[in-house]
C-alpha cells in the first residue's frame, strides 16, 4: 500500500529534516517554502506562501492533492503581526484552499506561561503574557477543532542552533543569580522531526484533536545546563548575571511534560541536552565553527 502523500508547510530548519525523514521513509513529500531556495532535493521543493490565499490557490492546483499537511512555517522572527499572518490567516487559508485535510501544526510550549518552576501537560492552564503566544493558541483551537493535531515544541536546538552552546563558546555565558534556577526546556530538531513523523505514521485515529508536548526526557535548569556543558567542553563555569526579567521569549519557569506523546510509542533519539553534547558529533562542531567564523 502507497503511504500518504504529504504537504509541508515550511522547508526551514525542522521542515527541511522532516521532509528529509518523511521521503527517507518512502512517504510523497512536497516542501513549500516562501521564498525560492536553490538546492536539490529528491522531493518537489516549490514557493508558496501561506499567509495569502491567492499563493495557496495557485499552489493546490501545481502539487497533488496531500493526505496530510504539516504547517511548520516560520514567522521569520517577527512579531504579532507576523504571527498572526503565517498562524491565523494561514491555518485558515489552508483550510480554505485543501478542504477537509487533516492538519499537523507546529506551535510552541511558550503557550504555557508558568513562573513557579512546576510541572506541565496538555492539561495544564494555557495563559501566555505574550501576544504571539495567544495568537499560536488561537491558531491551535482552529487545527484541533478541524480534526488536526498541534504540537508544541519546546525550544529547538540541533546541527548550527543552540543559543547556550553558542554563548559557552563565544565567551558570554551566564548563569542568572538568585535562588531560582529556571528550567530549560529543549528538544533535538532531528526528535522534533520524528515526533512529527511519528504523529503522521500512527495508523489510529484517536489523536486527532490533540495536542502533544514535544519535548526531551530531561528538562535541565540553566545553572546544571551550563556548569555540565562546563566540565564537558573543558570550559571555565560562567559568571552569575541578574536574570533578564524581559527577554524576548518571556521570563517563564516550567518543566514541560512529555509523558503523553510518549505514551503514544515516541521516543527521543536525544532524552536530554547534555545527552546530545556527546551523541551528536554536529552539535558542538557546526556551532564553533560559526563562533570562529563570526
Amino acid at each position: 500500500m502507497a503511504k500518504p502523500t504529504i504537504l509541508i508547510i515550511g522547508h526551514g530548519y525542522v521542515g527541511s529534516e522532516l521532509a528529509r525523514q518523511l521521503d527517507e521513509a518512502g512517504y510523497l513529500v512536497t516542501a513549500v517554502n516562501r521564498t525560492a531556495e536553490d538546492i536539490r532535493t529528491p522531493f518537489p521543493l516549490v514557493e508558496a506562501d501561506v499567509s495569502s490565499l491567492d499563493s495557496l490557490d495557485s499552489l493546490q492546483s501545481a502539487v497533488d492533492w496531500p493526505d496530510l499537511i504539516v504547517h511548520c512555517a516560520s514567522s521569520g522572527r517577527g512579531g504579532a503581526d507576523a504571527y498572526r499572518s503565517v498562524f491565523i490567516d494561514g491555518v485558515k487559508n489552508i483550510q480554505d484552499v485543501f478542504t477537509e485535510t487533516p492538519i499537523i501544526l507546529t506551535s510552541s510550549s511558550s503557550v504555557y506561561g508558568q513562573v513557579d518552576g512546576s510541572i506541565v501537560n496538555e492539561d495544564s492552564e494555557t495563559s501566555p503574557d505574550r501576544e504571539t503566544s495567544k495568537i499560536l493558541c488561537e491558531a491551535e483551537s482552529l487545527v484541533t477543532e478541524a480534526g488536526g493535531v498541534a504540537l508544541r515544541l519546546a525550544g529547538i536546538y540541533g546541527p548550527e542552533r543552540s543559543v547556550h552552546i553558542k554563548k559557552m563558546l563565544n565567551g558570554t555565558a551566564t548563569i542568572e543569580s538568585g535562588e531560582v534556577s529556571r528550567y530549560l526546556n529543549q528538544i533535538h530538531r532531528d526528535d522534533a522531526a520524528s515526533a512529527i513523523v511519528h504523529m503522521i505514521a500512527r495508523e489510529e485515529t484517536n489523536h486527532l484533536g490533540h495536542v502533544f508536548n514535544v519535548n526531551d526526557d530531561e528538562p535541565i535548569t540553566m545553572r546544571d545546563c551550563y556548569e555540565k556543558m562546563a566540565a564537558i567542553l573543558g570550559l571555565p563555569i560562567p559568571p552569575e548575571s541578574e536574570p533578564d526579567m524581559n527577554r524576548k521569549r518571556a521570563w517563564t519557569n516550567k518543566v514541560v511534560s512529555n509523558e503523553a506523546l510518549k505514551t503514544t510509542g515516541w521516543n527521543p533519539a536525544y532524552p536530554s541536552f547534555i545527552d546530545a553534547l556527546t551523541k551528536d558529533p554536529r552539535l558542538v562542531t557546526s556551532i564553533r565553527e560559526q563562533v570562529t567564523q563570526a
